[in-house]
């Protein structure tokens, strides 16, 4: 039995995910936060809270390095960690630096750094030849503007260290490139307490179908799991509105967006890692969107499971302890699973969402989770912004996404001003 770290985590499906996956494997955790009440205030109704699973629940300023690494090395000896992991984005580069101090199985802590932050991946890749889009970094508007202007309009705009499509925007005009910027700006600060970095990423609009590549690298080695289509909407902003596993693509094209994946790993440096890599399959072939060094979120990691058996959360665990991971497959009675989010279109108070029976009594679906009545709905910008999803599966053929799009088609929210 392993005793694992667990350095903050999203209040969302993952942050439920590992510790399941953590208990499944005869392992227990610790779970480290600098903020406790930020769990506690959105405990899951009518299931029992996933830090009740917790061997112990410790508190420490997680954003500050220099005095958060001297006390995890002091609780080593009392507490014998086996590894370390997180579930949010933000502390990624965390956990691989506590791992590093202890001696303990993880990815290189400048190539998690170097993945997580949007504008270095981009340098990193463009130098290893690995095809992307034309971009530029800037350090304000004025620097923007002018690198907009060589690399020409339509663009997307984009900070380097948010995740969750948090203010990436489709530019059309200079106008829409100063709102943009002037948007990003007023937020200095991520939802964590930690201060952004200053500058801002612009990069060619790419045309055609996204993707993600999943896999898990381990001791030198990447395996590809599959891959996920993805379908997009809420334009000028880029919200992931639903995903299919594994794709329906030519073989040609999953050849080449597998070997992307794979090669922008090795040049990023990461091994021992769960990755879910984003890739556009444009007309002039695969270019790379982005490399995330940890398990897929918006539930993809479920649909793997659907489909394949394969469990990616406890992979998570799996690579964190230095273990090589069971990635074989299993049947499952699926040939593919998908998901749908309802995505709110004006502000205000939910009220109820029709047709909420009738979708949770059809046949093939795995999951339906919608928000309460009374919850207040913000007009999305990001994938943080969802009232709720449809998750179905087809045991014949791909046909999932076509039954979630029917399905998610008969919930109506009923949003109201009050």
């Amino acid at each position: 039995m392993a005793h694992l770290l667990m350095v903050e985590s999203w209040v969302g499906a993952m942050s439920r995910l590992l510790p399941r996956a953590i208990r499944e494997g005869g392992h227990e955790f610790t779970f480290l936060t600098r903020d406790l009440h930020h769990y506690l205030r959105t405990a899951p109704e009518g299931t029992a809270h996933p830090l009740l699973g917790a061997r112990h629940v410790l508190t420490a300023d997680t954003n500050d390095l220099a005095t958060l690494l001297p006390y995890v090395a002091r609780l080593q000896p009392a507490l014998g960690f086996d590894g370390v992991l997180t579930s949010c984005d933000y502390y990624l580069p965390t956990a691989a630096r506590i791992a590093a101090r202890l001696g303990l199985p993880g990815p290189a802590p400048e190539a998690v750094e170097n993945a997580c932050r949007k504008d270095a991946t981009r340098h990193l890749l463009a130098a290893a030849g690995i095809p992307g889009p034309r971009y530029a970094v800037c350090a304000d508007r004025s620097e923007a503007a002018a690198a907009a202007a060589e690399i020409g309009y339509p663009l997307v705009l984009k900070p380097v260290d948010l995740c969750a499509g948090m203010f990436v925007r489709r530019v059309d005009d200079e106008a829409e490139l100063i709102r943009a910027c002037r948007a990003l700006d007023g937020f200095p600060v991520n939802a964590r307490g930690q201060r952004r970095a200053p500058v801002i990423l612009l990069e060619e609009l790419l045309h055609g179908p996204e993707v993600s590549v999943e896999t898990v690298t381990f001791d030198g080695g990447t395996e590809v799991i599959g891959i996920t289509d993805k379908s997009v909407g809420g334009a000028p902003a880029f919200i992931e509105t639903g995903h299919m596993f594994p794709a329906a693509l030519p073989a040609a094209d999953a050849t080449a967006a597998q070997e992307t994946a794979v090669r922008a790993i090795e040049a990023l440096g990461l091994d021992g890692v769960v990755a879910h890599t984003e890739i556009k399959l444009t007309p002039d072939g695969p270019r790379l969107v982005e490399v995330n060094p940890r398990p897929a979120g918006n539930r993809i990691t479920e649909l793997i499971r659907h489909v394949t058996g394969i469990d990616t959360a406890a992979a998570c665990v799996d690579v964190a302890r230095g273990q090589r991971p069971d990635l074989r497959t299993r049947e499952t009675g699926l040939r593919s699973a998908a998901i749908g989010f309802v995505v709110p279109q004006t502000a205000g108070v939910l009220e109820a969402v029709d047709g909420a029976d009738l979708v949770g009594a059809a046949p093939g679906v795995l999951e339906l989770q919608l928000a309460e009545p009374g919850t207040a709905v913000k007009e999305a910008g990001s994938n943080n912004a969802y009232l709720g999803h449809v998750m179905a599966g087809d045991a014949e053929g791909p046909d999932a996404r076509r039954r979630v799009e029917a399905l998610l088609s008969q919930l109506r929210p009923r949003v109201v001003n009050r």
